[in-house]
């Protein structure tokens, strides 16, 4: 049986604007543990503003990148009914909500509650990256999210 896509309405010639968006803010987020472990390693303050400047653009990045995600879940029917895409949604709406709360921490004194504190929200949320990664493959290549499949494919796939 050939897979049916399913189309993202929030796109661009075609091409799902979500997927596009998240990976600065993963980048970002995910650079922020290694800087975080910097500063914890060497106390240059260098790395307590890198690390204030990281968990900023992986929160906003991330929820804008988020918004788009949203209105897919929301305005997409059959994107809707898919457990997958529920779960992919909370975590990263947990995960989104820690990254927020970790730049809200950090942004009087970058520096003040990087250890532990900013440390374990950072690792946290890496981990909660993680999982809504691996929920967000699952709908992309088990569920066809956002995959525009051509005709000569699906014949192949036929035979």
């Amino acid at each position: 049986m050939a897979p049916e896509s399913i189309i993202s309405k929030i796109s661009i010639g075609g091409h799902p604007i979500h997927p596009m968006l998240i990976h600065f803010p993963v980048a970002a987020l995910v650079g922020l543990i290694a800087s975080d472990i910097g500063y914890w390693m060497t106390e240059d303050y260098f790395w307590a503003r890198a690390s204030l400047w990281l968990a900023g653009i992986g929160a906003f990045g991330g929820w804008i990148s988020g918004m788009a995600g949203l209105l897919d879940l929301v305005l997409v029917p059959r994107i809707r009914r898919l457990i997958t895409a529920w779960c992919h949604a909370i975590l990263a709406v947990m995960m989104l909500s820690l990254a927020s709360l970790n730049w809200l921490l950090r942004l009087d004194d970058a520096a003040a509650l990087l250890v532990p504190w900013g440390i374990f929200l950072s690792c946290i949320t890496g981990v909660l990256i993680s999982a809504a990664g691996y929920l967000g493959g699952q709908l992309v290549y088990e569920h066809g999210v956002g995959v525009d499949i051509e005709p000569t494919v699906i014949e192949d796939i036929t035979r």
